[in-house]
This record gives C-alpha cells, sequence and structure tokens, in this order.
C-alpha cells in the first residue's frame, strides 16, 4: 500500500533526506494497560493492522472502533542504510494522544506527554544497518481533570459540543537523517520598520568554528545574506532585505529560506523554509497589520472531518476548509480547541488567512494548581512550533474555563498561563481565556449567543454610542479598555437532514429567515466602531452540531444565490479602516 499522507510534515524546516512511515502498521487494543507485562514492546507483530496517521476511532484508519479507548500499541519495521547511520537518525511524530512511549529494536527510546505537539527522539544508537522495527505504545485517560481533552466526548456518545475520541498516533510519523552537529530548530522575526527578518538558530550541540549562513529569496531572486559565527548551540542574525514585500490579510507575500551550518568552506547542514514580513501593533481599539487595522472577520474551525476526526484525509482538505472560508468572505479563523496539523497553517500563510492558535482545554480542572505543571510545556511546545507562522496573529491558550463543583477558578493559574505565554512570544497579543472569565488579557472577547437581532442589538448599543462595553458575567470580569472582540456567535441551526441535531436558539424556518437573521447579527457587530473582530459559530457542522455553514461532508447548506449573498454581508466591510 503506498504512503498516505505523503508530504512533508514540517513545511517551514525542510531537508531532503527524510522518510515517511505513515501507511499499515500492526495495531492492537490495551483495554487492561497491561501491555508492558506482556511484553508488548518487543512483539514483532500484534493482532490488527492501522493506517497510520489515522487514530482507531476513523473510519480511514481501518478500524474504526468509538467507544472509550484507555490505551493502543503499534508495531511496524523500517530499513535505514550504511549511509544515512553516518550522521543521526531521528524519529519524528508529529502528535500521538496522549502519553507515548517509544522502543526502537527492543531498547527504550523515550516517551513524551501531550497529545497535540510534535517530538522527536534521536535513535542513532538504537538503530541497525537493515530493518529496524518500532514499537509505540499510547495512553489516553479522557476523564483525567489534569489532561486536556479538547472536545473530546468523555461520555460513550458524542453530545453536545463534544465529539468523537481521538487515542494514539493521529499525524504523521517519519524519520530524518542529519548530520552529527545539526540546526535543530530556528525562529523569525519579521522587523517590518528596519526592511530586516531577525533569525535565532539553534543547533543541537556546539559546533566548534561553526558559521550560519542565510538567504532569503523571493520569486527566485536573492534578496538579503549573511553569515554570523555560532556562540555554544546559538547564533543571532539579522538579514536585511532588499525587497520589501508585505505579508497582507488575503494578500499573502512570502520570502524563500535557506540556512547553511558550515567549519570553513565545507557546509554540514542545510534547511529551508519560508517567512513572512508582517507587523503585529496592538492599539485600544484594533489590531493594526503592517501599521493599518483590519477588521477580523473570523469563523470557527473546529478541525474535524467525518472520516478521519482530527486528522485531514489528505492535504487538499486542509486547504479547501481555508478556500470554503474565504468564499464566504471571511479572512481568517479561531483554530478552536485543537492544535491544527503544521500544513494548515502552511496554507493559511499560502493564502494570507489570519488565525488565532488555540489549545485543546476542555477537560482540565482550572480550580487544581497541578494543572499548570501538566499545561504549560505541551502548550509552550505549541507555541513554539507555530512561532514562525505569519498568518497566526494571536494567542488563546484557555476557553470557556469555569468553577467546578463549587470551587472557585484559581485566578494565579489563569494569569500564570497568559504570561508565560507573553513570555515565550511577545510578538503577538494573547487572550487568557475565551469568553466568560478574564484575568489578564490583551484583548477582551466576549461569547454571545443570542438570537433576537433586537436584543443582540441592545447589548452593544452603549457600547457603540461610546460608552460601556457589553461584558458578558459582570461579577465575573470587568472591561479594562481593552479592543473588543465577540469571539463567538451566531451559530444557526440548518439543518435539512433527518438525522437529530443542535444549534443555539430556534431554527429558522426558511432560507429567508436564516439569511434575515444571520445578516442582521453580523451587521450589529460589522457597524460598531468599536469591535475590532468577530468569530461566527461555525464553518461546518460537526456530528450532532449542525450549526455550519457547510455540512459535515462540506458540502454547501444553500444554493448559490443565498451563499452569495452570505458574503456580501460579511465581506461589505473588507476593507474597513478606521
Amino acid at each position: 500500500m503506498k504512503c498516505v499522507r505523503a508530504e512533508h510534515p514540517r513545511p517551514q524546516m525542510v531537508r531532503p533526506n527524510w522518510t515517511n512511515l505513515n501507511g499499515v502498521w500492526d495495531f492492537t487494543f490495551d483495554f487492561g494497560r497491561t501491555g508492558m507485562e506482556r511484553d508488548l514492546q518487543n512483539a514483532k507483530t500484534l493482532d490488527k493492522e492501522i493506517i497510520v496517521p489515522f487514530c482507531p476511532e476513523s473510519s480511514l484508519s481501518g478500524i474504526g472502533y468509538t467507544d472509550i479507548i484507555p490505551a493502543v500499541w503499534y508495531h511496524r519495521t523500517f530499513d535505514v542504510t550504511r549511509e544515512a547511520m553516518s550522521g543521526r537518525v531521528l524519529l519524528h511524530f508529529e502528535a500521538v494522544d496522549y502519553v507515548c512511549h517509544v522502543w526502537i529494536n527492543g531498547q527504550f527510546a523515550g516517551r513524551h506527554e501531550g497529545g497535540f505537539t510534535p517530538f522527536t527522539f534521536d535513535i542513532t544508537e538504537l538503530v541497525k544497518e537493515g530493518e529496524n522495527s518500532v514499537n509505540v505504545y499510547a495512553e489516553d485517560d479522557i476523564r483525567n481533570p489534569l489532561q486536556p481533552r479538547g472536545k473530546q466526548s468523555e461520555r460513550y456518545a458524542s453530545q453536545g459540543c463534544d465529539y468523537t475520541r481521538v487515542t494514539g498516533i493521529w499525524q504523521t510519523v517519519w524519520l530524518e537523517f542529519v548530520p552529527e552537529v545539526y540546526i535543530s530548530s530556528y525562529r523569525c522575526t519579521p522587523d517590518v520598520d528596519n526592511q530586516r527578518i531577525k533569525l535565532e538558530v539553534s543547533l543541537n550541540n556546539i559546533c566548534k568554528n561553526g558559521r550560519i549562513f542565510a538567504k532569503a529569496s523571493y520569486d527566485g531572486r536573492t534578496v538579503g545574506e549573511k553569515e554570523v559565527p555560532v556562540y555554544g548551540k546559538k547564533a543571532e542574525l539579522d538579514v536585511t532585505l532588499d525587497e520589501m514585500h508585505l505579508w497582507q490579510p488575503l494578500a499573502a507575500e512570502l520570502y524563500d529560506l535557506e540556512l547553511v551550518l558550515k567549519t570553513g568552506e565545507e557546509s554540514l547542514d542545510c534547511v529551508t523554509g519560508y517567512f513572512g514580513m508582517r507587523s503585529l501593533i496592538l492599539t485600544d481599539n484594533a489590531l493594526l497589520i503592517n501599521g493599518r487595522p483590519v477588521f477580523q472577520r473570523l469563523v470557527l474551525d473546529q478541525g474535524y472531518y467525518p472520516d478521519g476526526i482530527w486528522t485531514a484525509p489528505d492535504e487538499e482538505a486542509l486547504k479547501k476548509d481555508i478556500e470554503l472560508s474565504i468564499a464566504l468572505g471571511f479572512n481568517g479563523a479561531r483554530m478552536h480547541q485543537k492544535v491544527f496539523e503544521r500544513r494548515y497553517l502552511y496554507w493559511a500563510d499560502k493564502l494570507g488567512y489570519l488565525i488565532w492558535g488555540e489549545y485543546s482545554s476542555w477537560g482540565i480542572d482550572v480550580t487544581d494548581s497541578r494543572v499548570l505543571e501538566k499545561y504549560a510545556i505541551p502548550w509552550l511546545e505549541s507555541v513554539e512550533r507555530d512561532y514562525n507562522s505569519p498568518a497566526l496573529i494571536g494567542w488563546c491558550p484557555l476557553n470557556e474555563t469555569w468553577d467546578c463543583d463549587g470551587r472557585r477558578q484559581d485566578d494565579r493559574l489563569i494569569q500564570s498561563i497568559y504570561r508565560i505565554t507573553k513570555a515565550a512570544d511577545p510578538t503577538r497579543p494573547v487572550i487568557d481565556t475565551s469568553g466568560h472569565y478574564h484575568v489578564e488579557t490583551d484583548i477582551f472577547d466576549v461569547h454571545d449567543y443570542e438570537q433576537d437581532v433586537e436584543k443582540f442589538a441592545e447589548h452593544y448599543e452603549e457600547m457603540k454610542q461610546g460608552g460601556a462595553a457589553y461584558v458578558t458575567y459582570p461579577d465575573r470580569q470587568q472591561h479594562h479598555g481593552q479592543p473588543y472582540f465577540v469571539s463567538e456567535y451566531g451559530g444557526l441551526l440548518w439543518n435539512e437532514s433527518k438525522e437529530d441535531g443542535w444549534g443555539y436558539g430556534n431554527a429558522p424556518k426558511t432560507v429567508e429567515e436564516f439569511t434575515e437573521r444571520y445578516v442582521g447579527l453580523a451587521k450589529v457587530l460589522l457597524d460598531n466602531p468599536h469591535i475590532c473582530a468577530l468569530c461566527y459559530t461555525q464553518l461546518y457542522d460537526v456530528e450532532q452540531e449542525k450549526n455550519g455553514l457547510y455540512t459535515y461532508g462540506r458540502k454547501a447548506k444553500f444554493d448559490e444565490a443565498t451563499m452569495k449573498r452570505l458574503h456580501d454581508a460579511m465581506a461589505a466591510k473588507a476593507a474597513i479602516e478606521w
């Protein structure tokens, strides 16, 4: 069987020497979590087969088992050539939910905790020339209050805003062959005012007499070069650009980037990637992109697929969701309660699509201070992973946090997560916890699912006239003058199928009623000069939640004329400037 999801999973840092390990693996369930006692870490075969990178709950995996799965095992073989063993052999997992253990040829390679971010094991000392085996064990305690789950259902069946679970490997597994000393990561920070890109390059080890050479290109032309020495494992360099091409919303301009690690005239390692030149400034009333206010017309995207659940069936599906959104007049999305695949961010970067980065925070008990220890590391891994994306314009680590079992939320916990996010990335605004309970935040956002257009308008009328902002749960939070974002609204139910489903409020009875309500709600927000962004719920249905503008299978719910009216209503203020 040919490899599925064969594209390179890390488009901002590519080397030619890599092997995709997606495809058919041996697989088994471990309902009693007794696999290690049964020596499955040394198993040469297992009783089932699965198609990686699709989770066992998905139909694309070939398994399709949707009850709660406490643990699973995987096994496969791979070949390593003598030439590849001349350097380091790296085994990459883009995401495994939730705690993962890995063995190579029966020897323990490492452990990772966190279900949404990539991790790497250096397996050089564990592999041999020729055939090798890899065994993977993944545990997923979906009901653990210290483990974030996002929108995965804690119950047997999906219900409300919770959907089918995801267990084990759900993104690409791959090998990479690198030199003994290599470029392990880099950060690029655009400096638009000075027409330069600031680079921070990290190595896996000390490189004696090492130097980093950086080359920026645009449309095949070299537009900037710089070479600096490496100090320890780090190098910092500013590359001045001969040509300035700004990355703009829905008008993306990207530069190609090449980084070379050298000693003398010898090139030890080379990676290629890309970057975008754009600035972000937060004012009292707006987010400025390249010095101009941009009204964020966003849509909620939960990153679910009928056949792959969290995993897109192919790369085209990732791109298509962005294109469907843009066609309706949106210029971006909240990547909601999920860390999306890196290839999704690649297409957002390519298409000029604004995105807010979130984490799968539902499921944690925010009254328990132990959450910080479990939460901070994987959350910061996601911030580091996506730092270089020009499309990503803000972070939101938590969503709709609530008191629990009569215990008050821990303000210090929420504030700490906000502050560590700001420390990790001072270049972007951070919303501490979206909707209902702000402690310390750069942007004040609310969730408002009022369906009556007149009542909805009343919420924001005083603010529209220059008065106080509308605050949900005023006993819990106060607006302190931050830019204002209605980050969830709408959610209109439209369900022509015979399946049960739900949306917010009473369902419109006709297409005309739907359109009138949809346009009316949007107009309230678009016409308010003190609101800098909106986010409509949602782009497509997800399982029983039938409030999308498309079906779960991405079919348009309305005829072309109706869709055009929706587009016109949203795009009317595409060029809004204050």
